[in-house]
């Protein structure tokens, strides 16, 4: 139950979201955010920073300081192109009726998603000896 502790802030996160998402349609709609794009969003923003989480917290592992920098290097840029290649891919997809708002809701979420694994690593980091 330990091991599972550090991701359960960001599970929680997801979880709530998704549920405020679904259940506020309405007030989605008022604030012209698009739902499905909310959703999805969410959806591949958590599972983006999960990875990049997992593989930071693999790193913490090793004697060696490099593989830190180089893992969190790493996850940096996967994040950077899953997530240009997700904005790519929509405006591909809906070019005439791109959601702007929903794309700032994203952008909101990639910034709670970092504040949540960055706090994170930093707690392992601290509890971790010779760090």
């Amino acid at each position: 139950m330990n091991r599972s502790n550090p991701l359960r802030t960001m599970i929680l996160v997801f979880v709530l979201m998704n549920g405020l998402l679904v259940a506020g349609k309405n007030i989605l709609s008022r604030w012209g955010i698009d739902q499905d794009v909310a959703i999805i969003g969410n959806l591949i923003l958590f599972l983006v920073s999960l990875a990049a989480f997992l593989i930071t917290r693999n790193s913490l592992k090793s004697d060696n300081p490099n593989v830190f920098v180089r893992a969190m290097y790493s996850s940096f840029m996967i994040k950077l192109f899953v997530c240009a290649a997700g904005a790519f891919a929509y405006f591909m997809i809906a070019r005439p009726d791109i959601n702007k708002p929903g794309l700032v809701f994203c952008m909101i979420l990639y910034i709670v998603y970092t504040a949540i694994e960055v706090s994170t690593l930093t707690k392992l980091l601290r509890k971790k000896k010779n760090a």
